[in-house]
């Protein structure tokens, strides 16, 4: 059974299971109410940063542009365009033995691509989730559903994998941004997006 958890609640994922190396990262999401022509295409993005909170470089930000980090230890399995169907919408695996040392920390985020072109938001948007998966056993660890209201945001970092002790933790963030992705980028100190 996994852990649940609320916003703003942190877990522990190595410490009680050492053996944990492989994870995946699920999301996914439903269109709750939306008449605009267009399709509602969400993206999955990982940033990863260093003690500052900023990504080193380009290559730190994995998402459907840049499908894995030059280390391996992250790789973005595919863009969903559309979000159809039952289960992840969007995966992304973490190998936590190949992080390199200078990561602290793994934000997991998601966006509405073009968001402002097609009048979108995050209000729009139901039953979103991320989830941890130990690869290795395909057991579902923890889970966190996004229960919040986000009525005029277009980003959200839904959660992070961050080193504390020697150990990897979770962090069930859940914050919105206004600006989309191009936020997010300006966020965690990358130029362009």
């Amino acid at each position: 059974m996994p852990i649940s958890l609320q916003k703003g609640q942190k877990v522990d994922l190595t410490k009680g299971n050492p053996s944990l190396r492989h994870v995946l990262v699920g999301l996914g999401w439903d269109v709750n109410r939306y008449d605009g022509g267009f399709d509602f295409d969400l993206d999955a993005s990982a940033f990863l940063l260093t003690a500052n909170g900023q990504t080193p470089n380009t290559d730190a930000f994995v998402f459907y542009g840049n499908l894995k980090h030059p280390s391996g230890a992250v790789e973005h399995m595919g863009d969903n365009l559309t979000g159809e169907g039952d289960g992840d919408d969007e995966q992304i695996t973490v190998d936590l033995g190949a992080i390199p040392q200078n990561i602290e920390k793994i934000a997991f985020t998601v966006t509405i691509y073009e968001a402002d072109k097609r009048h979108q938001n995050f209000g729009q948007v139901a039953n979103a989730y991320i989830r941890i998966v130990d690869s290795d056993t395909n057991q579902e660890l923890i889970r966190y559903d996004l229960g919040e209201d986000f009525s005029i945001e277009t980003a959200i970092v839904v959660g992070e994998i961050y080193r504390y002790n020697g150990e990897w933790k979770f962090n069930a963030v859940g914050s919105g941004f206004q600006g989309g992705l191009a936020a997010l980028c300006a966020n965690y100190g990358i130029e362009t997006c």
